[in-house]
C-alpha cells in the first residue's frame, strides 16, 4: 500500500483532504497541479500548497516512503523501536531516524492530551529510572522520574484505556490537579493509601482506598492486577528496547505506549490513523523537539 513515492503521496492527499482539495487560504475547491514540484495551485488566489506544509512532515528532505516505514515499525511493534534499530532498517543517519522517532510520538502524545478515563479506574504511582549507589532508595531517589499510571476497567475486568502521565512529584497538589485534567467527574478510582490520592475526590471522583503491606501485598492485590500488568509490560518494553532515556524526553516514550495499547484491538487502522493526525499537527524544528517536557 505504502511501496512507492506515488502510493505514499496519494495517501496523504486522502488523508489530508477526505472531501476534495480545499485551499487553506480562501477554501476554494478547483485546483490545478504542479506535477514536477507536487504542489496543488488554487485556481482562485493562486495561493500554492505544498502536501507536508504546516504538519510533522514539513520541511523533510527524506522520501515519504522512509516516513511510511517509520510510522509501521513505531506502530505495530509492542516493544518499541529504538533510533538506533530505525536507521538500520532504511539506512538513514541515526540523527534523521530520531528526528522521525521524536516528532512521530510527539503526534501520538498531543492526540491523547485530551481523552479522559472514566468508570472503574485501577490507580498507582510508578517511578523511572535505576537505584544509584551512593543516593537515598525509593521514592525520593535522586534522578528518578516519578508518573501516575491509571487504567479504565469495565465491570467484567478487561482494561479499555490507560493513562500515563509524569508530575512533578506525589504530592495533593500534583494529584488534584491531574485527576480534574483526566478524569471524568463520577469515577471510581482504585489506589494504595498513599496520602496525596485521597484528592482525587476534589475532581467529583470516587475514591476507593485499599490499605495494604508493601509493594510486594500491593503486586498481590486483585483489586490492582491490570495496572501492576501495565507497569510490568511498560518497564519490561522499556528495557527490552533502550539503553537509556533522558528524562526530559520520557512523556514522549510514555505516550508511545499509551497510544499503542489503547489502540491495540485494531493494528491495521494504527498507520492511516497516524498519518491522518500527523497532517493536523503543527510542524516540530528540531529545537522545539529538543525543549524539556513538562
Amino acid at each position: 500500500m505504502y511501496g512507492t513515492e506515488e502510493q505514499c503521496f496519494d495517501a496523504l492527499c486522502r488523508c489530508r483532504w477526505p472531501n476534495g482539495f480545499s485551499c487553506s487560504h480562501c477554501g476554494h475547491d478547483k485546483h490545478c497541479e504542479i506535477a514536477y514540484r507536487k504542489l496543488k495551485q488554487c485556481d482562485r488566489c493562486r495561493r500554492q500548497t505544498s502536501m507536508t506544509s504546516r504538519t510533522i512532515f514539513d520541511s523533510t528532505k527524506l522520501p515519504l516512503t522512509t516516513w511510511f516505514l517509520g510510522i509501521f515499525l513505531i506502530t505495530q511493534d509492542k516493544q518499541g523501536i529504538s533510533c538506533m534499530e530505525l536507521a538500520r532498517h532504511r539506512g538513514i543517519s541515526y540523527n534523521a531516524a530520531w528526528r522521525i522517532k521524536q516528532k512521530l510520538v510527539q503526534v501520538m502524545m498531543e492526540r491523547d492530551q485530551g481523552y479522559k478515563l472514566s468508570g472503574i479506574i485501577e490507580l498507582d504511582d510508578a517511578h523511572l529510572g535505576g537505584e544509584r549507589t551512593g543516593y537515598k532508595p525509593g521514592r525520593g531517589a535522586k534522578g528518578k522520574t516519578p508518573f501516575v499510571a491509571a487504567v479504565e476497567t469495565t465491570k467484567e475486568g478487561p482494561p479499555t484505556r490507560i493513562k500515563l502521565s509524569i508530575i512533578k512529584g506525589f504530592r495533593r497538589s500534583e494529584i488534584s490537579t491531574w485527576s480534574k485534567k483526566y478524569l471524568f467527574s463520577g469515577s471510581t478510582v482504585i489506589s494504595d493509601s498513599l496520602p496525596c490520592f485521597s484528592a482525587i475526590t476534589e475532581a467529583g471522583c470516587v475514591h476507593d482506598k485499599i490499605v495494604c503491606g508493601g509493594r510486594r501485598a500491593f503486586a498481590e492485590e486483585p483489586e490492582f492486577y491490570w495496572v501492576n500488568t501495565v507497569l510490568g509490560n511498560l518497564k519490561s518494553a522499556l528495557r527490552s528496547s533502550y539503553h537509556t532515556i533522558r528524562p526530559k524526553y520520557v512523556q514522549r516514550y510514555l505516550a508511545e505506549f499509551q497510544y499503542r495499547f489503547n489502540r491495540r484491538f485494531n493494528l491495521s487502522a494504527l498507520i492511516p490513523r497516524l498519518v491522518y493526525v500527523s497532517l493536523r499537527t503543527p510542524p516540530m524544528p528540531e529545537k522545539l523537539l529538543k525543549i524539556r517536557l513538562a
